[in-house]
C-alpha cells in the first residue's frame, strides 16, 4: 500500500499507520507550511494544553469528547516521533518498542517470576527497577522528581514518593495540623511587604502542607483546585446573571442599592439560593464565599 492509498484507508487496525501517514504527508514538500515549520520546542505548549483538555475532559465525565482529545495528544506523540524521524534520531515505532520493553521489565511479577501481590508492592518493586536502570542507586533519592511539572503537581509527587520510604505523617490530622501552623505562619507576614523574601516563602509552605493534605486523603490536588475554579465561576456567573436582571447604578447587585461588582463587594448567595426578598443581602465579600455548594 504506498502513502496516498494509506492516507485514505478506513480500516482499523491500520488506523495508526495511517496517522503516521498523513504527518509524513503535512510536513513533506508541498504540505502544511504551518507544520512544516514545527519544532520540538515549538510544539512544547500544544502538548501540555492537550494533556490538560483530556484532564477536563475525564473530570466532567464526556466520554465522547474524551475520544477526541485523547487522539489529539496522540498527535502530539506521532508529531513529535516525525520530527526526530526526520534528524536521524528515531521514530515511532522506536517510541513504541521503547514504552513497550519498560513495560515488560518494570512488571516482573507478571512476565518473569518476581512476586508483587499489593499495589505497594508493585510500586516499590517498579522505583527500584527504574532506579537501577537509570544507575541511581547512589544518587539523591529525590534527585530529579517530578522535573517539568507545575510545581503543584511536583509538590505531591515528591511528597508521594518520600512517603514510601516512611517519611510522612501517621495520618491525615497531622497534615492538616501542619496545615494550620503555616495558615498561622502567614499571618505573622501579612503586614510585611511583599518584597519582603518570606511572603513567597511563607505562602509557598501554606500551598506545599495543603497539596499534602489531599495527599492524605487521597484526592489529587489538581483535581480538587480545578473543582473549586469551576466552582468559583459558576457562582460568580450566577451573580452576573442578577445584575444582569436586576439594573442598577450603585454599590450593590440590588437595583434598589445599585452600583458595579466590585471586588471587594462581592458576597455569595447561600447554599439554598439568593433571598428573593434582596439578591444583594448575601453578596459582599469574596472571603464569605461559601465553598460547600
Amino acid at each position: 500500500m504506498n502513502d496516498t492509498e494509506m492516507i485514505e484507508c478506513r480500516e482499523p487496525a491500520l488506523q495508526m499507520q495511517r496517522l503516521i501517514a498523513i504527518m509524513k504527508r503535512l510536513r513533506a514538500p508541498h504540505g502544511c507550511p504551518w507544520d512544516a515549520e514545527q519544532t520540538h520546542h515549538s510544539l512544547i505548549s500544544n502538548m501540555i494544553e492537550e494533556a490538560y483538555e483530556v484532564v477536563d475532559t475525564i473530570q466532567r465525565n464526556d466520554w465522547t469528547q474524551l475520544r477526541e482529545e485523547l487522539g489529539d495528544v496522540l498527535l502530539q506523540v506521532v508529531f513529535h516521533a516525525e520530527i526526530a524521524q526526520e534528524a536521524g534520531r528515531f521514530d515511532f515505532n522506536d517510541v513504541a518498542a521503547e514504552v513497550s520493553e519498560k513495560l515488560v521489565r518494570r512488571h516482573p511479577h507478571v512476565f518473569a517470576q518476581s512476586k508483587a501481590d499489593t499495589t505497594d508492592a508493585v510500586l516499590a518493586q517498579w522505583d527500584k527497577i527504574k532506579r537501577r536502570e537509570k544507575g541511581a542507586e547512589t544518587t539523591p533519592y529525590l534527585h530529579g522528581t517530578g522535573k517539568g511539572l507545575p510545581p503543584m503537581l511536583q509538590a505531591w509527587k515528591l511528597q508521594k514518593k518520600a512517603a514510601k520510604v516512611g517519611f510522612d505523617w501517621t495520618d491525615a490530622q497531622g497534615a492538616l495540623d501542619k496545615v494550620k501552623e503555616e495558615t498561622a505562619e502567614c499571618g505573622e507576614i501579612l503586614s510585611a511587604p511583599e518584597e519582603d523574601p518570606r511572603v513567597a516563602e511563607e505562602l509557598g509552605d501554606l500551598l506545599f502542607s495543603v497539596v499534602n493534605l489531599c495527599r492524605k486523603k487521597g484526592i489529587d490536588p489538581e483535581t480538587a483546585m480545578a473543582g473549586a475554579n469551576r466552582k468559583f465561576e459558576r457562582r460568580f456567573n450566577e451573580m452576573e446573571r442578577l445584575r444582569q436582571r436586576r439594573p442598577f447604578s450603585g454599590r450593590s447587585l440590588c437595583g434598589r442599592h445599585g452600583g458595579t461588582l466590585a471586588a471587594g463587594e462581592i458576597r455569595p448567595v447561600t447554599k439554598t439560593g439568593v433571598r428573593p426578598s434582596c439578591p444583594c443581602s448575601g453578596l459582599s465579600r469574596p472571603d464569605h464565599i461559601p465553598w460547600h455548594s
